[in-house]
């Protein structure tokens, strides 16, 4: 995988703004893991381990949004999930991430390690970049979007990297979360699981 190069002054901008919002947003930071700790108890926050800029891993950080048992993803979310996942209010967490360098602010989503050997060679160029907190393909359908057409996208990103695609896609990421388009597959709690490059939906 060749290491794709960012425009100059991209970590820039993500260190500046990343902490910007963590200092500005601090106070709904802690609203929300005290909600979360009311209505779903400990631990408030999600860890898991993703691929990075790549493939390497990294502790992805966001709010809870499930509760624990055994059931569908779908039966486990919860009321006060659901809302945070349609405002996106569960991805704040990840501002942290952006500022210490693991993700961007624009990328691709950092999916599940055990989807790298299931990419196709253009399909993987995903992680020459940082992933993000949101992206080319979270704008152009986000969830609601077959993989192969949402990695066909990441890979695109890659293509076009530049710092007006990267305003573009702020600017629509502002619009879709008013809008709450795309949180989820239909029935699912967000997607369904990527098995390769079969037009598997999610």
């Amino acid at each position: 995988m060749t290491r794709r190069m960012y425009p100059p002054a991209k970590r820039a901008i993500d260190l500046l703004i990343g902490t910007l919002l963590l200092v500005l947003l601090g106070w709904l930071l802690v609203l929300l893991a005290a909600l979360v700790l009311l209505t779903m108890g400990r631990p408030v926050l999600f860890r898991q381990v993703r691929p990075g800029r790549d493939g390497e891993p990294f502790e992805l950080m966001k709010f809870r949004t499930m509760r624990s048992g055994g059931e569908s993803d779908a039966e486990r979310l919860t009321p006060v999930g659901r809302f945070l996942r349609s405002t996106s209010l569960d991805e704040l967490p990840e501002l942290w991430h952006v500022v210490t360098g693991e993700m961007s602010l624009i990328g691709p989503r950092p999916l599940l390690m055990e989807y790298l050997p299931l990419y196709d060679a253009r399909q993987a160029t995903r992680h020459a970049v940082r992933p993000g907190l949101t992206g080319l393909a979270q704008v152009s359908g986000r969830n609601q979007l077959p993989w192969d057409e949402r990695l066909e996208l990441d890979a695109a990103y890659v293509e076009r990297l530049s710092f007006a695609l990267d305003v573009k896609i702020a600017w629509l990421t502002l619009l879709q979360v008013v809008r709450r388009d795309g949180i989820s597959a239909e029935g699912e709690a967000t997607v369904s699981r990527f098995t390769g490059s079969t037009g598997t939906r999610t």
